[in-house]
């Protein structure tokens, strides 16, 4: 009897890499390696040394190999999925100058409204890159190490992603994908290329920059001997482009070109994120008009503050996080970390409507209540950007794919449920990050299309959740505070 192959799927995310060995055929999980890393910072800070990151790649594959059973010859790709938008600055010798800039530093936010403004406003950006930059955004955190670390910019020889970073770790070749690229604000999606005129601006040369693959999938080269001692490998293994985070989650949702086009999916983690994957190209300046890892385009809204903060809030008032109930009076947005979506970068929580009568449970699901009226919101800008009125009746039926490990919450699902007024998909499988990069990597293994891939994995049944009346009073409540507020919410200290 033949033996089976397998594929590897890494998410390394802002806090684990989580390594998931699948069936190539059959999508199966046999085993997910687990590894954790520290993120250090104050203040807006936010950085981790990359270096932990392939340790903690290695630990990852060694734990997910032995729980597998399965012999390192049966591996036949392995594609890596990382936390989108961090900047890695590498020196002669290919190590990293200084820890990396993380997606939700804010410090870049100053930097993000000059580059920003430097080529003509907001529109001119969306035009070009598909996004408008802000803190999160790679080529702000450039400009910030050029204005503040100039001679660590000077003695950089490499710029890459922190999923490119580990990819070339893997198979000696700087590539990286249209997916990842696109939330860089120096790839043009309107050209599928760098943009010359931004990279200037930023006093970046292209050479430093890794060559884009055609998809997350594409085959960019072979575990290198090294990686492959490094990983208890054999060498020769596949390695695909990989992507973004985001991106491969699409992936592993069946979403894109060979699948679904134009189903919102709220992801509902450290940041609450929502997406579609469109053909159309997006270019709403309240958005990031991402490409998806399969050559469709990938509309997307992040806000920072999502199950971390709530979290917070229920810590605060010595509370489990579902012993919740609706705010009432009260409206908590609990930007604690700044926000994106609306971009506040320098914003702090707001609490107001408390009376007497308003209970600490409350409160906590004032937090809920606040920080999914701010993420709808932006699901709502998504639907445009794919052509989609979200208040016709047909969009606003259709179903909402909730993932992340909020969709394991109760307090989250009914939360959403009430709020949005939609059907709710929450898809069996629960490492979707990580199962979109195992079906890159089988596509890079095999040539088949990703998402296809994906789909015929069918790994499990989705549990759907029909709708509720909505909570019209309560969204207006939130809505109309975020409107008044958002001006006055800037940190002035």
């Amino acid at each position: 009897m033949p033996r089976s192959q397998v594929v590897i799927g890494v998410d390394s995310s802002t806090q684990s890499t989580k390594a998931l060995f699948a069936d190539a055929a059959t999508g199966r999980t046999l085993a997910v390696g687990r590894a954790a890393h520290r993120v250090q910072g104050s203040a807006g800070a936010r950085e981790s040394d990359p270096e932990q990151w392939w340790q903690a790649l290695g630990e990852a594959v060694a734990a997910g190999l032995k729980e597998s059973g399965a012999p390192a010859s049966a591996v036949t790709g392995i594609a890596v999925a990382g936390q989108q938008h961090g900047l890695v600055a590498l020196g002669r010798d290919r190590r990293p100058l200084r820890p990396a800039l993380l997606w939700n530093d804010t410090r870049s936010a100053p930097q993000a409204a000059a580059l920003t403004a430097a080529l003509g406003g907001p529109h001119s950006w969306t035009d070009r890159t598909g996004s408008v930059p802000v803190a999160a955004v790679t080529a702000a955190k450039w400009q910030w190490l050029r204005e503040h670390e100039p001679t660590t910019a000077a003695a950089c020889t490499a710029v890459r992603l922190p999923h490119d970073f580990l990819t070339e770790r893997l198979a000696g070749v700087a590539a990286t994908d249209p997916g990842d690229a696109s939330g860089t604000g120096w790839y043009s999606t309107a050209d599928r290329a760098y943009d010359a005129e931004i990279l200037q601006l930023l006093g970046l040369n292209a050479e430093l920059l890794p060559t884009v693959a055609a998809t997350g999938g594409a085959r960019i080269g072979t575990l290198t001997p090294g990686a492959a001692e490094f990983l208890g490998l054999a060498s020769g293994i596949a390695v695909a482009a990989g992507t973004g985070d985001n991106m491969s989650a699409a992936v592993g949702l069946g979403l894109g070109g060979a699948g679904l086009l134009d189903h919102p999916v709220l992801s509902l983690g450290t940041s609450g994120t929502v997406f579609a994957a469109t053909r159309t190209r997006p270019t709403s300046p309240a958005l990031s008009g991402f490409a998806a890892a399969d050559g469709t385009h990938l509309p997307l809204a992040c806000t920072l503050n999502c199950t971390l903060a709530v979290d917070r809030i229920a810590a605060l008032l010595r509370l489990d996080r579902d012993d919740a109930e609706p705010g009432g009076d009260a409206v908590l947005l609990p930007y604690l970390d700044g926000e994106r979506t609306p971009d506040l970068p320098a914003a702090s929580g707001l609490l107001t409507g408390l009376r007497h009568a308003t209970t600490p449970r409350q409160l906590l699901g004032a937090a809920y209540e606040g920080a999914v009226v701010t993420v709808l919101r932006a699901l709502d800008e998504v639907l445009r950007a794919c052509g989609l009125d979200p208040d016709a009746p047909g969009v606003a039926a259709r179903p909402l794919r909730l993932i992340g490990g909020g969709a394991q919450g109760r307090t989250w699902v009914e939360t959403v449920r009430r709020l949005s007024g939609r059907p709710l998909v929450i898809p069996a499988a629960t490492e979707l990050v990580a199962v979109g990069a195992a079906a890159l990597a089988a596509s890079a293994a095999s040539g088949a299309d990703p998402v296809a891939i994906a789909q015929d994995w069918d790994t499990g049944r989705d549990t759907e959740l029909p709708p509720v009346e909505r909570d019209v009073e309560t969204w207006e409540r939130v809505g109309s505070v975020l409107e008044r507020a958002a001006p006055t919410l800037l940190d002035r200290s």
